[in-house]
């Protein structure tokens, strides 16, 4: 485990040399509740079973190893993840679901295991195979925010030591194919998101993009690097200063605790699935579920954020003066203009009654 050092990642750095067959390794033993493979089963841009069964162009044969979606059980599911580790698996991704625990807190017992080992007769530890994964992997993913940042499980409190996977492995830490851990967060993840990470990724394989473009938080800049606020359809009403003051209100939330103008996340414009949903489109707070610091730096939840305090307050001067002025604007708008009504007489020659 090493100190957390964000540290931007850009295009300009080395690209893989092409690969045409991929396994993804996927590992739901972390702390989690297997939210964010349920999720990605609603990805459509692209969907799973496009990439699994080929029907997109150019892209790497894959073959996808995930617990909760696989038709084989106990030690027939695990048999890739066993290849790997042994070297014998060249080509995989690793991708992590849940948050990893501190297995030097957990005594004589284990927070959190995938199978067992035939040497020992114990149970492999997420660490382990983590430990044993990473290093062979072209690239390792974390699913969700728990694997990013380690979520509900690492708040302040927690007797397990939880953390995400930059936590655990590094932030400058590189796969053999010299790419970064790429986080994509979310409670859970939204599923076009991460499929089109890994679809980007996939490509970045064959050889046909460059450098996955990642944030100071390891995440993708083109999905997060606009703010909620940026996306919603109730911004007007905060550049206003016209606040929601109870659920069910179709104005800006922030006075009833929503985080939206300083977390980086596309769900308003993106929707839950299939463009539907999403936290502010359908009357939710944000929470900041997307960001390292969550969820402890934005509880209580449902309290109005410190900064709206200021932030509302400086610009109810300015929404008030505003917003009249629009009225007025409003008004004149709504009437035609003069030059439409310079005839006395109709040109249809009806003069009326």
């Amino acid at each position: 485990m090493a100190d957390q050092e964000t540290v931007p990642y850009g295009r300009k750095t080395q690209r893989p040399p092409a690969i045409k067959e991929v396994h993804i390794l996927w590992i739901t033993a972390g702390l989690g509740c297997d939210g964010d493979t349920v999720s990605i089963t609603a990805a459509s841009e692209p969907s799973i079973e496009d990439v699994i069964l080929g029907a997109i162009p150019g892209l790497p044969k894959v073959h996808l190893h995930n617990p909760v979606l696989a038709y084989e059980t106990g030690e027939d599911f695990l048999a890739a993840f066993h290849k790997a580790a042994r070297g014998e698996l060249d080509n995989f991704v690793l991708v992590v679901e849940g948050s990893i625990p501190n297995e030097n807190l957990s005594g004589d017992g284990y927070w959190a295991a995938m199978g067992t080992d035939a040497k020992t007769g114990q149970p492999i530890t997420t660490n382990e195979w983590i430990d044993r994964l990473a290093p062979k992997a072209l690239a390792v993913i974390g699913a969700g925010t728990c694997a990013t940042y380690g979520g509900i499980h690492a708040m302040e409190g927690n007797p397990t030591g939880c953390m995400g996977l930059a936590d655990y492995l590094g932030w400058n830490w590189r796969s053999k194919a010299g790419l970064p851990i790429v986080n994509v967060p979310g409670c859970p993840v939204q599923p076009d998101n991460f499929m089109e990470t890994v679809l980007y990724l996939l490509r970045q394989l064959a050889g046909l993009a460059p450098m996955i473009d990642l944030d100071q938080a390891l995440r993708p800049r083109w999905l997060f690097g606009n703010t909620v606020h940026n996306g919603c359809d109730r911004a007007a009403y905060y550049e206003q200063a016209d606040f929601a003051t109870e659920y069910g209100s179709p104005k800006c939330l922030v006075k009833i605790g929503c985080w939206g103008p300083v977390v980086q996340c596309n769900v308003p414009k993106r929707g839950w699935i299939g463009g539907m949903g999403g936290c502010p489109n359908v009357g939710g707070i944000c929470i900041g579920c997307t960001m390292p610091g969550f969820p402890d730096k934005f509880m209580p939840f449902m309290d109005e954020p410190p900064g709206a305090v200021f932030s509302s307050g400086a610009i109810k001067p300015y929404g008030i003066l505003i917003r009249n002025l629009r009225k007025i604007t409003n008004a004149t708008l709504n009437r035609e203009p003069k030059w439409r009504h310079n005839r006395q007489v109709l040109t249809t020659g009806y003069h009326g009654s």
